[in-house]
């Protein structure tokens, strides 16, 4: 889960979607009205109240998580079921009102968010992590630990 053979380039991909996500879930906080359940009840989306500032502490938690490379590829799960449900709900709405263009420039954002949560899911975190760094750490302790390593 914590493995990665991926770049040390996926550290710009890290901060790209994680920072989107960090600063939107913040966001559903500052600006409630705009961002959070005023949006959410706005939209049609049952149960605002609870499911924006959910949809923002995920946002937050998964995004930070992210941007410093920890549980990445756990991170991405949430996020991932986030966005799909952001392109099913709105995009579906904005397709019936206005058609498949108007859907694909108002989906734009959730599908690049998507894309690179799939592919920080598929690779990991990079070398550039915490995940690479206890990745390293259990395999050492495994090798030292293990009956056919030589004590001195």
């Amino acid at each position: 889960m914590m493995s990665s053979r991926a770049p040390a380039a996926v550290l710009l991909i890290r901060f790209a979607v994680g920072g989107v996500f960090l600063f939107e879930g913040i966001q559903k906080f500052l600006f409630p009205m705009e961002m959070g359940p005023g949006l959410f009840a706005k939209l049609g989306i049952p149960a605002p109240g609870l499911l924006a500032p959910l949809a923002g502490l995920i946002e937050v938690v998964c995004g930070a998580l992210l941007i410093v490379g920890f549980l990445t590829r756990l991170a991405t799960i949430p996020l991932i079921i986030t966005m799909l449900a952001a392109i099913f709900s709105l995009g579906g709405r904005i397709y019936k009102a206005s058609g498949f263009w108007a859907m694909a420039h108002e989906t734009r954002t959730d599908y690049a968010m998507l894309l690179g949560c799939l592919f920080l899911l598929a690779v990991g975190a990079g070398p550039i992590s915490i995940d690479r760094m206890l990745h390293t750490d259990i395999v050492e302790k495994r090798i030292d630990s293990s009956p056919n390593s030589q004590q001195t």
